[in-house]
């Protein structure tokens, strides 16, 4: 029997890394893709004795490099039956003061880089009765304030894979919307600030947020039971995601308390 084959976009580290450790685990081939090759090749060291494993660079803001991915996949393994668009950052500034390039950068690597990949893997993925996965964030359903082009992008994505997944109804295409809260990875240290340029540390407590390893535990379970939805965490996740549709202005308040208190906050 052909072994299945997972694609996963931003696998260099955090969740993406996680996802791909998982995924090799279960003994599926796996094609990990990011811009920083060396991280790639390193993670791919690990793997190579236990199953099918292939490293592209990819910079998903490049049409053309998530197409040179998806061929690279198909060229080595022959089929696709999990694409997770995982590749993703942030931001930390107020939309008065952050640079247009700043949101245009989040787009494009956020929104732009899950529809490019998803472009040419959707054949693939149909053919197979594959699922497609968006990673986007508790952000994508609630506008975190300071984080403009961040919400902006995963509201974007969100809205994007929903349609999707009324597009094929017929197909046997599985979609999932995967929506984790804090989870400890490198993306606040990455976040841009106004200028564009990259935060440098994290202002939140990391020991006290949800591990990548279990994150992408709870994802690939998501995804072998095909489900349409996964909100992670309970307060921060589940129950603010709840409570926004019945009570949208105090979740609005409570969101704005949380970030005002973090250390240098961009807003008070």
């Amino acid at each position: 029997m052909q072994k299945k084959v997972v694609v996963i976009t931003g696998a260099s580290s955090g969740i993406g890394k996680a996802l791909a450790e998982k995924y090799a685990s279960g003994g599926w081939n796996v094609v990990i893709a990011a811009r920083r090759i060396e991280l790639l090749e390193d993670i791919s060291r690990k793997f190579k004795s236990t199953t099918g494993v292939l490293a592209v660079k990819t910079d998903v803001t490049r049409e053309p490099d998530c197409k040179n991915l998806i061929d690279k996949a198909i060229e080595k393994f022959g089929h696709i039956d999990v694409l997770i668009n995982n590749a993703g950052i942030s931001m930390r500034a107020l939309f008065k003061d952050a640079d247009m390039e700043v949101m245009h950068r989040l787009m494009d690597v956020n929104y732009w880089g899950t529809v490019y990949c998803t472009k040419y893997a959707l054949p693939y993925l149909v053919e197979r009765r594959g699922s497609l996965v968006g990673v986007i964030s508790i952000g994508g359903y609630i506008g975190l304030p300071g984080r403009t082009a961040y919400s902006a992008s995963k509201f974007a994505v969100r809205g994007f894979l929903k349609t999707i997944r009324v597009e094929n109804i017929k197909t046997g295409l599985h979609v999932l919307i995967a929506a984790p809260g804090f989870t400890a990875s490198e993306i606040r240290k990455s976040a841009l600030i106004a200028n564009g340029e990259q935060q440098g540390e994290t202002p939140r407590n990391e020991n006290k947020m949800m591990s990548a390893e279990e994150c992408a535990g709870k994802i690939y379970s998501a995804v072998e039971r095909r489900k349409r939805e996964l909100v992670l965490t309970f307060i921060e996740g589940k129950m603010a995601v709840f409570l926004s549709k019945f009570m949208p202005r105090f979740i609005e308040k409570m969101t704005y308390k949380m970030f005002a208190a973090e250390p240098d906050s961009p807003f008070k």
